[in-house]
């Protein structure tokens, strides 16, 4: 089994040497982003210090990314592709992607991005942004997000490939303290990689189901490499301008002493036209070592005119981190252009 692994590999790291590129071809796309962001309960003025008081401080946002892509065909029908991403002046989104047809994709992202479960992390449809965005996880000003979410890493490898009404993917984040620049190692920091694998089946039309499993690297303190497990699953319905979801996520700690999760959310959106969507979503978590759960809903909505969406979404969270009288509010208001 060993013998063939090793073949394996070197046959294809033989076949992508031999094999040349044709010229490829060069893009470039964007997009700028204005907002106007309100924050309330806890993060605005729970505290009537001078320290607390008000701290969203200044409310209108400006982002702006540009995407560079480049691809390019082999000889033997296989495309080479690599993207990167310039936001705010910063580099993200950086990835190569070996797309090899009918045997399915294989990408590498060095940056952002979602490995494994982490593809189907939160499918329920929305309008604008989820349910969680923009809330603090501790309903203070410590930003985060809310809790039982999956994750299969975000620097590694992901495969996949589609056979008619069926998509699997697998995720392999390696552990690592920080992102690796090319030829150099992160040094120290390293705990556990992250293992993870989904399938989508869409059996009728309108109808898509998902189960995702896998193991990270474990969030209780000195792990010593253990592993937390994982899974998800979910279903997606279309019927008509209607589209319902309904999702489960759970993570099992591997010690006792830490608490396990159990996410539960669904949503509703509604195509009012080609234009213009209604979404309304609904979280729930429980955490088996307390007895109050962590709620958060969500409404959003969005216009498209040409390249310009209009968009604005309001959520609110209460009990955040299961824990008593954390909440946290978050209303966006925003336009955003595509060119």
């Amino acid at each position: 089994m060993k013998t063939w692994k090793k073949a394996g590999v070197t046959a294809l790291a033989g076949s992508l040497v031999a094999t040349s590129a044709f010229a490829g071809a060069v893009t470039v796309s964007g997009n700028a982003n204005l907002t106007y962001t309100g924050e309330t309960g806890a993060q605005d003025s729970a505290s009537t210090t001078a320290a607390m008081y008000g701290v969203d401080g200044a409310r209108w946002g400006l982002n702006k990314s540009l995407t560079f892509s480049g691809s390019g065909e082999m000889d033997n029908g296989w495309t080479v592709s690599i993207s990167n991403t310039l936001s705010d002046g910063g580099t993200t989104g950086l990835g190569m992607t070996l797309d090899m047809g009918d045997a399915g994709s294989l990408n590498y992202e060095s940056s952002t991005g979602a490995r494994g479960i982490g593809k189907i992390k939160d499918m329920m449809p929305t309008a604008d942004e989820d349910v969680a965005n923009g809330l603090d996880a501790n309903g203070t000003t410590a930003g985060g997000e809310v809790s039982g979410s999956v994750s299969g890493g975000t620097t590694g490898f992901h495969y996949s490939k589609a056979m008619d009404m069926v998509e699997f993917g697998i995720g392999y984040a390696p552990k690592g303290g920080s992102t690796a620049g090319s030829g150099g190692t992160t040094g120290s920091g390293g705990t556990a990689s992250a293992v993870s694998a989904f399938v989508k089946i869409d059996p009728m039309d309108g109808l898509e189901i998902g189960f995702g499993s896998g193991e990270r690297a474990a969030s209780a303190a000195g792990d010593n490499g253990q592993t937390d497990d994982e899974t998800t699953y979910y279903v997606t319905y279309v019927y008509g301008p209607v589209t319902f979801g309904y999702q489960v996520s759970e993570i099992d700690t591997y010690t006792s002493a830490e608490s396990d999760d159990e996410q539960t959310r669904w949503g509703v959106l509604y195509a009012v036209n080609d234009e213009m969507s209604i979404s309304y979503q609904d979280h729930e978590n429980d955490d088996d070592t307390v007895t109050v759960d962590e709620e958060a809903t969500g409404v959003s909505i969005s216009y498209t005119v040409g390249s310009m969406t209009f968009k604005a979404h309001r959520n609110k969270g209460t009990n955040l981190g299961n824990t008593a009288t954390r909440e946290s509010e978050h209303t966006e208001v925003g336009v955003t252009f595509a060119f």
